[in-house]
């Protein structure tokens, strides 16, 4: 073979080894040629959080600017119709290595353009062992559950695994991710039904954390049984922490666990501390749903009355925890300044511009989103009474994919964080 045969041959093997890097490279998930829009994608339905803490680093390293990627998770496209649809079981194992099973009942009609809302359902008689394989989690089954203008989930409890304990405080937001990452919903239309110990539930997540939901329709419980040690719960409840979220409340006159009569000293302090909230009391309705159809029209003009607001002007927390249960929306109660001493926090948004109270707070955080804030002037907080911060913010590609990984939530997007530490809190 000639010396130009050989040069050939090389020239040859060479520009086949090349294709077939770039196929390789085109094929790798993480390729860095992906576009940002595909990349998205990849994020919103990574089917663990490991794979969309990659899908995160490699948008990092695009080094692609935050309002860019605000704007492409915000305005993304990110559902198919090839999903599952009717009774969908499914569940999730908690980080201590219980699994919490669920259902979530999907319209037959589904349609990925449009926006679905979201029901949970709490069911009661959190006291039984735990649930068998096909067991439906609703006394009455599913079929009166199902409809074809909403996505209901039902997920279950037991003696292991109470609705006001931690660990389905982790679990239901968890679900909650899981169905938007697979089905189109309706961020601001997320609400909470309990019926029984799933009301106590309902008030549970209304007092503790609230930040997804809409509203809560707390059906035959009491929130008492929060306080009490012996029923898991134990704790102490703040009404600021209600008013933000609207409360649809029903009991029985003759209700012989929760009667009407014992809750009228709650919704009084419900009127006195200015909650949103509706109070019926069932004339001779016992422990039971049989007045429900007679008052489904109500029920369904306040959830449509009461959409969630994502980012509102005005926020309070009171937290007595600041690993978990310290935030409300864009509002987070990082350090409190002593044990046994709740965090108290109110703050107001106009504009750039933040007016702060606090007590019991030694270090909280800001979450700023480019729907309410111009980063290109100055945010100024006005911290009790003193003027503390008064600075342009710079947006953070990093702030803005952590968040949103904890959230999946794209009416809820922010693109910096502000933490203040007190160095004179008391």
């Amino acid at each position: 073979m000639s010396f130009r045969s050989n040069t050939l041959v090389i020239s040859l093997m060479l520009a086949m080894a090349l294709l077939s890097v770039c196929v390789r490279a085109i094929a790798q998930p993480g390729a860095t040629d992906e576009t940002l829009e595909t990349l998205i994608g990849r994020f919103w339905h990574a089917q663990t959080e490991e794979e969309r803490s990659s899908v995160a680093e490699t948008l990092l390293a695009k080094n692609l600017e935050a309002r860019s990627v605000y704007r492409a998770l915000a305005a993304a496209k990110l559902h198919t119709s090839d999903v599952a649809t009717g009774v969908v079981r499914d569940s999730r194992t908690s980080e201590s290595g219980l699994e919490l099973p669920y259902a979530v009942l999907v319209p037959t009609s589904y349609d990925p353009d449009k926006r679905y809302p979201v029901e949970f359902m709490l069911h009661g008689g959190v006291g039984r062992p735990a649930w068998q394989d096909n067991e439906d989690f609703w006394r009455r089954g599913y079929d009166n559950l199902l409809s074809e203008d909403r996505i209901t989930v039902v997920p279950a409890a037991w003696r292991d695994a109470i609705w006001w304990q931690e660990e389905q405080a982790r679990n239901l937001p968890a679900i909650l991710r899981q169905v938007k990452r697979d089905y189109s919903v309706d961020d601001n239309r997320v609400t909470m039904t309990g019926v029984s110990d799933g009301g106590t539930g309902a008030y549970f997540f209304a007092f503790k954390q609230p930040t997804p939901w809409a509203a809560f329709l707390p059906y035959i419980g009491n929130a008492a049984v929060l306080r009490n040690p012996q029923s898991g719960g134990g704790y102490r409840l703040y009404f600021e922490n209600l008013r933000d979220k609207p409360l649809f409340i029903v009991n029985g006159e003759n209700d012989p666990l929760y009667p009407a009569s014992s809750i009228k000293p709650f919704v009084e302090v419900l009127d006195e501390a200015k909650v949103n909230f509706e109070f019926t009391v069932i004339e001779n309705g016992g422990h039971n749903l049989d007045w429900l159809p007679a008052q489904l029209d109500r029920i369904e003009a306040f959830k449509s009355e009461n959409p969630r607001d994502p980012l509102p002007d005005v926020l309070q927390w009171v937290a007595d925890r600041t690993d978990i249960y310290n935030r409300n929306h864009w509002l987070v109660i990082d350090e409190r300044t002593g044990f046994g001493k709740p965090a108290v926090i109110a703050a107001t948004r106009n504009g750039n511009s933040f007016v702060v109270d606090t007590s019991g707070v030694k270090k909280f955080t800001l979450l700023l989103s480019p729907s309410e804030i111009d980063f290109s002037a100055p945010v100024t907080v006005t911290l009790n009474g003193r003027e503390s911060h008064g600075a342009i913010i710079e947006e953070s590609t990093e702030t803005l994919l952590k968040w949103a990984q904890r959230d999946l939530d794209r009416s809820m997007l922010f693109t910096a964080e502000l933490a203040i530490r007190l160095e004179y809190a008391e």
